[in-house]
Parts: C-alpha cells; structure tokens; sequence
C-alpha cells in the first residue's frame, strides 16, 4: 500500500451523483456502460463509463445514488470522452460493486 499526505487525498473529489441514464457502451473492449450521473446544479450531468455489467443492468442503474471522482481530466474512452470515475470494490468473483451511500444525499455532495 502506497501512504499518501492528507493534503493530497483532499485534493480528490469525491461527490455523490444519481444515474440519470444508463446504455450498454457497444464500442467497449471489455463489456461496460456508458452512464451520465446527475451531480446536481454546481456540476450537472457528467457521463462515464462503467464496467459493471455483471451485477447490475441499465434499467437498475437508472436512480441509483453512487459515489464518483469528479476532478479527473476528460479520458477518452473509445468514442466516449469520460468525465467522471464512478467508484466500486472488486467481489470475491471480481465483479464490481458500486460504492454506494448508506442513505440519501444531496446531489453533489462531497465526501468529507
């Protein structure tokens, strides 16, 4: 494990977002979505993409509140040009698992 300062940790932003749309990325090498995550008025809409087919469908990611990285740069994806990092922990089989809030929380939010 790689120790970094706290100063560089609060450097990352860490928001919460609610899917507003999810569609399987075609274009993807490894199968995947393309999801746009509402961030709330300071932010908006921002897309991504996401590769957790295995455990969840488009229709279930639609509503969803999940954590992401919004101060990334752009990252082109294929045709997509991500602008946010949606969080997740591998399972057991390594599917992902989104990182989820434990309840609601205002579009936006950043993680203290």
């Amino acid at each position: 494990m790689q120790e970094i300062s706290w100063d560089e940790f609060t450097k990352v932003e860490l928001r919460i977002g609610r899917v507003v749309e999810a569609r399987t990325f075609e274009e993807a090498r490894k199968p995947a979505y393309v999801l746009h995550v509402d961030f709330g008025p300071e932010l908006g809409v921002k897309k991504s993409s996401a590769q957790v087919t295995v455990r969840y469908t488009p229709e279930e990611l639609v509503g969803r509140l999940v954590v992401a990285v919004v101060n990334f740069p752009p990252k082109q994806i294929g045709p997509l040009m991500s602008e946010c990092l949606v969080t997740g922990f591998h399972d057991a089989d390594g599917a992902v698992v989104l990182c989820t809030p434990d309840g609601d929380v205002p579009l936006g939010t950043k993680l203290l």
